[in-house]
Formats: C-alpha cells, structure tokens, sequence
C-alpha cells in the first residue's frame, strides 16, 4: 500500500482493477480546500491515457513490475515467442502487447515487462532505433519534388511498410525509429 505522497513517474498502480503506470502527477495545494493530486495514467492493458484527480493522502495498492530482457526467436501460431537472454526459458507473447511489432526481426533483444507476484507478461517494448533492410521501394525519379521533404512508401525485411525519402533504394539499410514508424537515417553496412 501507498499514499498519494508516494506517487512518482513510472510507479505502477492498481486502479479500479486495473494496471496502470504513472505518466505524470502534480501534487495541488489550493488556498481553500483540501490538497489533490491530479495524474496522468497509462493502461498497461490497452495503452490508453486516462485523466484522474486523487485527494492527498488516497491509499492505493502498488504493483511490482520487472523489466526482463529477452530475445525474439520466431511467431506461430502460439504468439510471438521469446527467450530470455540469462535464463533461456522461453515465453509465448500475444503480438498486441506489443507496440509496433512487424518493425520486430529474429535475434533482436528487448524488454518485457513482467507483473511480478503474477509472472504474467503485461508490455514489451522495441528499443528506439532498428536497422532495417528496404526489400522493395519504388526508384525515386529526380527532379519529383514538389517539397524537399517528398516521401514514397517502402517494404521492410520484416513487411512492414513505412515512408521513406525518395532518394532511398532497393535494398539499403536504414534506421527506423520505433515510436513513429518513422525514417530516421541510411545505415552503412
């Protein structure tokens, strides 16, 4: 159990029986009236953000996460299968746990997030960046511009699609940010 005067960001809560995870919190005094708390809450199930005032002093349940590394090995029809990089053991995730998945190639390394008393996988998360090889672009023609920042869509190692510059090509290797689904540079290779 906790207080309002425990709150802090990233502290995971259980909320009207569900998890959620502190995004943001400002601890208001007002000159008349009792002390509040307003918070930004994140759903660990859907993802969602939520707005919630709590009085000063409110107890709530806290919840222990942990964060495990772990290393993807292929997709079947279980889910989306794992091994941890220190124990080996291997664990079957659903692919809506995570966020930007098809951006996801074999052997890359990421972290789950564990409930703890539960040992139920509850999020995993990309690391920020992914190098990724263009399996299929369209040639950009020069001179097709009507802005410097043109795009033209592209097909990743993984099949995912995503927009790219037009000066990239068929078979380079670019870094993807993984919150965006964004462009972000050419890779040497």
């Amino acid at each position: 159990m906790a207080t309002t005067a425990d709150f802090r960001n990233g502290l995971t809560i259980e909320y009207n029986n569900q998890l959620f995870v502190i995004v943001q919190f400002q601890h208001v005094k007002p000159g008349k009236g009792a002390a509040f708390v307003r918070t930004k809450l994140k759903n660990l199930k859907t993802g969602k953000v939520i707005e919630n005032t709590f009085n000063a002093g409110v107890k709530v349940n806290t919840v222990r996460i942990e964060r495990r590394p772990y290393q993807y090995l292929y997709k079947d029809d279980m889910g989306m299968n794992f091994m941890h990089t220190e124990t080996f053991e291997q664990v079957a995730i659903e692919p809506e746990l995570i966020e930007n998945h098809d951006l996801m190639k074999e052997g890359q390394t990421l972290e789950i997030n564990f409930h703890a008393e539960t040992e139920t996988p509850l999020t995993a998360e990309l690391p920020p960046f992914v190098e990724l090889e263009i399996t299929y672009t369209e040639p950009g023609l020069k001179g097709d511009t009507a802005s410097s920042t043109a795009l033209k869509p592209a097909t990743l190692e993984t099949g995912a699609e995503i927009r790219v510059p037009l000066f990239i090509e068929t078979g380079e290797f670019i870094k993807v940010d993984t919150r965006d689904r964004s462009y972000s540079e050419r890779v040497r290779k």
